[in-house]
């Protein structure tokens, strides 16, 4: 049976640095930032350009595959094209305070409107108290005043003429006033003279001054009628005069906000205001003195007057908001409060705007896993896009902890596309179980992996490199370098037809890279110092690989690279930790005898194997039943382990291996140890490709090569992962020494072959060939049969 082996050109995909038409990448003029992602950038464009409500965008795609700086720069360049949206400001409300308004202004309006108001503000603290200090005022009080007063008199006067009438004098003192009998003289009459006068004449004097108390006290009604309405004249005066003064000032605005109805309502709110406090303008504030707090003193606030400008425009376009801490109160803003007088006061002033107000209009970006990480603001994103308005509310009372009165902000209607980026398992969960989520993220924008290598996508991937290493300010890449940076993402890609995307690992690279070349006062990075980076990283993570390796050459952990074992085959494991995966050798053996047809995998039995890698070895049983003694009952008892593993063991690539130790202890034919095998198999026998194929045939070749290669050694990987291969340097070189090789296989049977040196055999009507792997197997099988049929039967077993 003739088996391929891989060739140094499939061993390694070299990208050839002279099909780039340029020295270094300082020469590429046009940079490429997106390529690869068709896809996902169609669904961004449509997302961000879909005018109706529940079209926002979940991006989907692994962490470091650039879908963070992607998303945001091409969003930023489709958002200069938008329309820029509106100010917005808080202001106060006259009618209620703790519900502040919420005004809209053109762009970049928000903080003339505030300087306005400033302006109009200062202007009347200047011209109110002038007015009220003119010769126009002060003559028209004084009429008042006068008239008043004559009134008051006129009323006096004719109390006092009706007591005149009765011989009653009345008298006024501090005391109010009061009525005494009049002598002949028309003098107050003394309690001495009084009392000398004859009765008759005091009673009727006593009933006199009984008529007068009740005139008194019409005359008292008519005197506070007529002061209550020289207040209401003073009052009216005073309003008279000061909305000449205020009218004229706010009239420019009113003129000029004609359009803004709201805006208008607030300025005539603010005019009303002005003129029923025009005292505070004045320094008369003793009315609106607090009673309640003795400590206040100092001149009159105007706080109320100022405008809070909440989200101001300070660019052309639409906001692109980055969120990078989510949190309720940063999405959705907060009010803010200040001590005073030992208590948390706050006011329309305080409210702070949320990312959602500064994106408003335009586009919010979250990173989801952030987001479902903070209390209520996944909720409350949710029922802010369902509303269309931005509502503030304190977390304490979405807790319920609190109840006391607090600001309610007018909520701010709401234009934004949100883009949440996460990992796919995020975004099928929330799928899967929040029924919402589907009618407000209706796009998805998946990322991909990978991109198909070919000479054009080589060139973008160099326009890709140049891009990446302008915008951090590193040395230009000479096209060697590029081409080494090429290799090393169709290695990270895990296939040598594909480039990989995962644009902060190749990021990386460069960034040390250039480190290295700025050492050695370089102009451009060049292919050695990608080696020399590469190596580096190696390094750094490579203690336990180290480790591992170290306690095989001690012998340690025992790893045969000669001579022949029977049910014994090198199996090839790989361990990824953290950005680091390396191979390594694990023996794997079999033991099998006479029993009721189970096949035990030791490391499922103690709970050390995955689903996966039990699924493997249960295929291992349905193929022995589908291929040999069909005509009888199963006898076979095996057990399957991985000597010296003290770890979990997940995944199927070693089904073949464990098949080749199993059909090797059946048929008692020794396997070569020089030889490793990794490769899944169906249940028809077919080898199925597997994953880190690299890093496996590389582990395995360290250790062989540790030892000194003798060209016998080698790895058995399936015929499908030849694409796969982007081996290291030093592989590539014993391949074409021919001190190691790689071989392809196909079927179980080319495997057992090449591992035992005899044919595996095909079935024929005769059976299978005599002296073949399969004949002995099979012949195995059905002794166990006999020996399982003699022991039922009281008999002894036959001797092997």
């Amino acid at each position: 049976m003739k088996i391929r082996t891989v060739t140094r050109e499939e061993a390694y995909h070299h990208c050839n640095a002279d099909d780039f038409p340029f020295e270094t990448t300082a020469e590429i003029k046009e940079f490429a930032r997106y390529i690869g992602q068709d896809r996902a950038l169609e669904a961004v464009e449509f997302a961000i350009s879909m005018p109706l409500r529940g079209f926002n965008l979940f991006v989907v795609g692994p962490e470091g595959s650039g879908r963070h700086s992607v998303v945001q720069s091409f969003i930023h360049k489709q958002a200069k094209d938008k329309v820029t949206p509106s100010d917005w400001c808080y202001v106060y409300n006259f009618e209620s305070a703790h519900q502040p308004l919420a005004l809209e202004f053109p762009p970049q309006q928000g903080p003339i409107f505030k300087k306005e108001i400033s302006e109009l503000i200062e202007a009347i603290k200047t011209s109110l108290p002038a007015i009220f200090e003119g010769d126009d005022y002060r003559v028209r009080k004084r009429a008042l005043a006068e008239k008043l007063q004559q009134k008051v008199d006129k009323l006096y006067e004719s109390l006092i003429t009706k007591g005149r009438e009765k011989s009653i004098a009345v008298i006024k003192n501090d005391q109010g006033m009061m009525f005494s009998p009049m002598d002949e003289k028309g003098e107050p009459m003394d309690l001495e003279s009084f009392k000398k006068l004859p009765e008759s004449t005091k009673k009727e004097f006593e009933k006199n001054i009984e008529n007068l108390h009740g005139t008194l006290h019409k005359t008292m009604y008519e005197v506070n009628k007529v002061n209550r309405e020289a207040k209401e004249l003073q009052k009216k005066l005073k309003e008279e005069t000061a909305s000449l003064s205020v009218g004229h000032l706010i009239d420019a605005l009113l003129t000029k906000y004609t359009d803004h109805n709201k805006v208008l309502t607030y300025l005539n709110g603010i005019r009303a205001q002005l003129i029923e406090h025009a005292d505070d303008f004045l320094g008369n504030t003793a009315g609106h003195k607090n009673p309640f707090i003795a400590l206040q003193s100092g001149p009159p606030s105007f706080h109320q007057y100022e405008v809070n400008v909440l989200v101001t425009q300070t660019e052309d376009g639409a906001p692109v908001i980055y969120e990078d801490m989510p949190t309720y109160q940063n999405i959705h803003g907060r009010i803010e409060h200040q001590a005073q007088m030992g208590m948390l006061t706050t006011d329309f002033s305080l409210i702070r705007a949320g990312a959602l107000h500064r994106a408003n209009g335009g586009y919010i970006i979250i990173d989801a896993r952030r987001l479902l990480m903070q209390p209520f603001a996944y909720e409350g994103l949710k029922r802010t896009l369902r509303s269309s308005q931005i509502r503030m509310e304190p977390v304490e009372r979405l807790l319920g902890l609190v109840s006391t009165v607090s600001l309610e902000p007018e909520p701010v209607p709401l234009d934004v596309k949100v883009v949440l980026i996460g990992e796919p398992m995020i975004y099928y969960l929330l799928q899967a179980h929040d029924p919402e989520f589907k009618t407000l993220f209706k796009v998805q924008a998946d990322f991909e992996h990978d991109m198909e290598r070919n000479a054009a996508s080589q060139q973008q991937y160099a326009a890709l490199v140049a891009s990446l290493a302008s915008e951090k300010d590193l040395l230009p890449l000479h096209k060697t370098a590029v081409a080494r940076v090429t290799e090393e993402a169709a290695r990270n890609a895990g296939d040598s037809g594909k480039l990989s995307l995962h644009i902060r690992k190749i990021a990386d690279l460069i960034k040390e890279a250039d480190y290295l070349a700025r050492k050695t006062d370089k102009h451009y990075i060049d292919c050695q110092d990608i080696e020399m980076a590469l190596k580096a990283s190696e390094r750094r993570g490579g203690r336990i690989s180290d480790r591992i390796f170290s306690s095989i050459e001690e012998n340690i952990r025992h790893i045969d690279t000669s001579g022949e074992k029977i049910g014994q085959v090198n199996g090839l494991s790989i361990i990824g930790i953290g950005d680091n995966a390396f191979g390594f050798p694990t023996r794997i053996t079999a033991v099998t005898r006479p029993g009721k047809g189970n096949i035990v995998d030791i490391e499922r039995e103690v709970e050390l194997a995955g689903p996966i890698h039990s699924k493997g070895v249960m295929i291992l049983g349905a193929f022995l039943n589908s291929r040999y003694a069909r005509h009888i009952p199963m006898g076979l008892q095996a057990s399957l382990v991985f000597e010296q593993s003290y770890g979990g063991v997940e995944g199927d690539s070693a089904s073949c291996g464990e098949l080749c130790a199993l059909l090797s202890s059946l048929s008692g034919v020794p396997i070569r140890q020089d030889i490793a095998i990794t490769g899944s198999v169906s249940q028809l026998g077919e080898i199925q490709p597997v994953g880190g194929v690299n890093e496996k045939i590389e582990g395995f070749f360290d250790i062989c090569n540790a030892r000194g290669l003798t060209g016998t050694e080698g790895v058995i990987i399936p015929e499908t992962n030849v694409r796969h291969l982007m081996l290291k340097k030093e592989v590539v070189e014993a391949i074409g020494k021919q001190q190691f090789s790689i071989y392809l296989v196909t079927k179980v049977d080319e495997a057992i072959a090449l591992l035992t040196g005899l044919e595996a055999g095909e079935y024929s009507e005769e059976g299978y060939p005599k002296d073949s792997i399969n004949s002995r197997v099979e012949a195995t099988l059905l002794r166990f049969a006999q020996d399982l049929r003699a022991f039922a039967k009281g008999k002894r077993f036959t001797k092997t």
